[in-house]
């Protein structure tokens, strides 16, 4: 089996999760789903897209916010993908220039956000595994009303507990969220 190529990037990755301002604990409650989260989206997107230009190689709504019908937080996930993460003189600056901050800096993610925390923009290589993990989920919770049911009872049932910051409640829900993506994987080469 041939195994392609590493990326070749200009400078190694950070090996270190840095969460610029440390943990945050936040009151974490789900609303109904609102038809102007898509708006807002929008709005974001234009303006990621006027700041970075051909360094964005794709602009995408994800998350609870970008599947209509679903409860979420309100906090717009927007992915963006770059070609080279650890190339930051091409995005990073001309994002923060644009009005979001500097949250999370990881191997092989960046994450910024607006100062009111209400959108999140997280930023991958567009051949991260984890850039396919956002879409897939999204498309597999608009597609299927099963999935969509599950994925919000346990956010419900998990956001009614006590969590140190919004990371662990994320963790907490990884169980049904690797199911529910099993079930598109197996649904996708089915239908290919």
């Amino acid at each position: 089996m041939s195994q392609s190529k590493p990326r070749a990037r200009r400078r190694p990755d950070v090996n270190d999760v840095e969460l610029v301002g440390g943990v945050e604990k936040r009151e974490l409650y789900l609303v109904e789903h609102d038809p102007s989260w898509a708006r807002d989206y929008c709005t974001h997107e234009a303006r990621i897209r006027a700041a970075l230009g051909d360094n964005a190689a794709a602009v995408e709504h994800i998350g609870s916010t970008a599947v209509p019908g679903l409860a979420a937080k309100p906090i717009i996930d927007i992915l963006v993908t770059v070609p080279d993460i650890t190339a930051e003189e091409d995005y990073l600056d001309q994002l923060l220039t644009a009005g979001y901050v500097m949250r999370v800096r990881e191997p092989g993610h960046r994450l910024v956000r607006t100062p009111e925390r209400d959108v999140h923009v997280h930023i991958l290589e567009p051949d991260d595994p984890a850039a396919d993990d956002y879409l897939l989920l999204r498309d597999q919770l608009r597609a299927d009303d099963a999935d969509r049911d599950l994925y919000e009872r346990t956010k419900r049932e998990l956001v009614a507990q006590d969590w140190p910051d919004m990371n662990a409640y994320s963790d907490a829900k990884t169980a049904v969220i690797e199911q529910i993506k099993d079930l598109a994987r197996s649904r996708r080469m089915r239908d290919a």
